[in-house]
């Protein structure tokens, strides 16, 4: 492995949800470990497994990998790491304030991007404190989805200049008197990630269009904050051993295609290819084979389970009956919620509703899915950077209108907040949610994590204006509207393989603990579901029946999409995927 010769102090993964970072970053540190090598493994994403992978609990405390000498593993888990953030904070002046001016400090620490702002706090640590952490060979990042990791690793450049220009009166931080040593550790994250001989950048990415795409956008925006080389590794490649049945023929022409497209900027970087196994990657022993090539094929008469179909035509059967409500579509990266949000958004407008598709994912990119127009369906993206910039304008014009110049210049400056984005995000999610009073609104959701900050600000308003208003006048939050199974349709996307089924399910255990119950799941890219013949292929369709028969556990609606041997991109192969007694395409 190229991206494995003489590595660095830190190696991150990247790149689009699903391509297999976890499997990759799992597998890098057991083989650096293996070399003798005393490696910490990291998950900065939100909605990390790696705790799944190794089938052990490792959490926001560093955990050592039985069996696996000189390795140890460590999950950031945002509400953990935000209630150490706080009281860090808190316990100082616990005793000395007011308990008044504590609720308040509270208060202001209790928002989602205060829950960002204590998670990044860890990744810098990790990057600086040679206290805690320097005896450590390798650190190994199994970053979150791309529009997450780029917003985090572009963290310690806007705090460090915001921190730097501004007066530096950022409420999520905590009071004043701790600023300056964030100045300083964010300047030394900064000079560490932006030092090849100490951080390695690598760009994960199946072999699809979609995916290299992303690595190259990936690659792009942090070449531009000094984030500088890298190395691809094209993941999940179909073997020859696959066989040349019809869908295997497909896939791989499909991938060979992708390949030969490869963008220009990263075509040039050191490259490696992994083949996909017969297996899922969890455990030890499975990810040792990662690195592998010529696993071997099992023999046909040892493979007889099958699964029932299960169309998604039959779910907008339902979903119709309404002519208008709020749909989202939610899970792990890389499962397909944009695919299935834009094949549900068109199958609606086809049946003559109106429709608006869009999406929180800041590394979603709907017009590559569609490429088109279709009568009814209007498309849009929530954009971090225009919202903030709206935003912005918003406040100026409103809250600055009667400022003198000395108060608008300091509004301008607290504006300029890393945290202005999130409460920017929030507000036109918010306003699609009530949109959806009027015509159907489908919203693909950001990666599960970045999701779930998302409900987190939109029950952190609920509960101030529940506090305002208290119970004088009625009202009604996003939250309320959410939680109504009348006005809201939940999908939850996953694949049929163990890591993305547990997290949906862990997902479905947020929504309940929130008062939101998903209504629907979609098993999407199922091998069962497309029957192959060669042992291969027929093997991982095996292997999904068991997490298939799970999904249908969960829930009493499943439809199940297989795998097909075109990319269901375009309006003809999205409608493709819905069609019931009452379409024809």
């Amino acid at each position: 492995m190229r991206f494995l010769e003489d590595p660095p102090r830190f190696l991150f993964f990247t790149g689009k949800g699903g391509v297999g970072k976890t499997s990759v970053a799992c597998a890098t540190a057991l083989e650096l470990a293996g070399r003798g090598k005393r490696v910490l493994l990291v998950s900065t994403d939100p909605a990390s497994n790696i705790g799944q992978v190794f089938d052990i609990t490792i959490g926001n405390t560093i955990t050592e990998i039985p069996g696996v000498p000189g390795l140890s593993a460590l999950e950031i888990d945002p509400e953990q790491a935000a209630e150490a953030y706080r009281e860090r904070i808190i316990a100082p002046v616990r005793g000395l304030l007011p308990d008044s001016e504590i609720a308040g400090i509270t208060e202001s620490l209790s928002g989602s991007c205060t829950t960002e702002i204590a998670s990044f706090d860890e990744f810098t640590n990790l990057l600086t404190d040679t206290v805690a952490y320097g005896h450590y060979d390798h650190i190994v990042f199994d970053t979150a989805p791309t529009g997450h990791t780029i917003r985090l690793l572009q963290l310690p450049g806007s705090w460090t200049e915001f921190l730097s220009t501004g007066k530096g009166d950022a409420s999520c931080l905590g009071p004043m008197a701790g600023l300056e040593k964030h100045r300083t550790v964010y300047a030394n994250a900064v000079r560490e990630l932006t030092d090849p001989n100490r951080t390695r950048l690598v760009l994960v990415s199946r072999a699809q269009t979609s995916s290299l795409i992303e690595i190259d956008r990936t690659f792009a925006e942090l070449t531009e904050i000094g984030i500088r080389g890298g190395y691809v590794v094209i993941n999940g490649v179909l073997p020859v051993t696959a066989g040349d049945e019809a869908i295997a023929t497909a896939v791989r022409n499909r991938e060979s295609a992708a390949l030969s497209t490869i963008p220009t900027s990263i075509a040039t970087l050191p490259r490696d290819t992994l083949e996909l196994k017969t297996g899922n990657m969890v455990g030890i022993a499975a990810l040792r084979t990662l690195f592998t090539t010529g696993s071997p094929v099992p023999t046909d008469d040892a493979i007889t389970e099958e699964t029932a179909d299960a169309p998604l035509a039959a779910l907008i059967d339902e979903l119709e009956k309404d002519d208008h409500g709020l749909i989202l579509c939610m899970g792990k990266g890389g499962v397909g919620k944009t695919t299935i949000a834009a094949a549900v958004a068109v199958a609606l407008a086809e049946r003559g509703h109106e429709v608006h598709l869009t999406t929180t994912d800041p590394a979603a990119h709907l017009t590559e899915t569609l490429h088109g127009i279709v009568p009814g369906l209007t498309v849009s993206r929530i954009d971090p950077e225009d919202a903030t910039r709206l935003y912005r304008d918003h406040v100026m014009a409103t809250k600055g209108k009667g400022l003198d110049d000395n108060g608008r210049a300091a509004l301008a400056e607290d504006l300029l907040s890393p945290c202005t984005e999130e409460v920017a995000v929030f507000q036109q999610f918010s306003h699609a949610v009530h949109e959806s009073r009027h015509r159907f609104v489908v919203i693909d959701t950001a990666p599960t994590g970045h999701t779930l900050l998302l409900l987190d600000a939109t029950g952190s308003y609920h509960r101030e204006v529940a506090r305002q208003i208290g119970d004088n006048l009625p009202f009604v939050t996003p939250l309320m509207r959410l939680q109504d199974p009348e006005q809201t349709k939940v999908i939850l996307v996953t694949l049929a393989e163990t890591t993305p089924v547990l997290e949906a399910e862990g997902l479905q255990q947020d929504l309940d603990r929130a008062g939101i119950r998903p209504w629907a799941w979609v098993v999407n890219n199922s091998i069962a579901a497309a029957h192959p013949d060669s042992p291969f292929l027929r093997q991982r369709a095996a292997n999904e029946v068991e997490q298939i028969a799970r999904v249908r556990a969960l829930t009493s609606r499943v439809a199940i999409v297989p795998l097909l041997p075109e990319e269901p991109i375009g309006e003809t192969k999205l409608a493709a995927l819905t069609v019931g007694a009452h379409q024809s395409v």
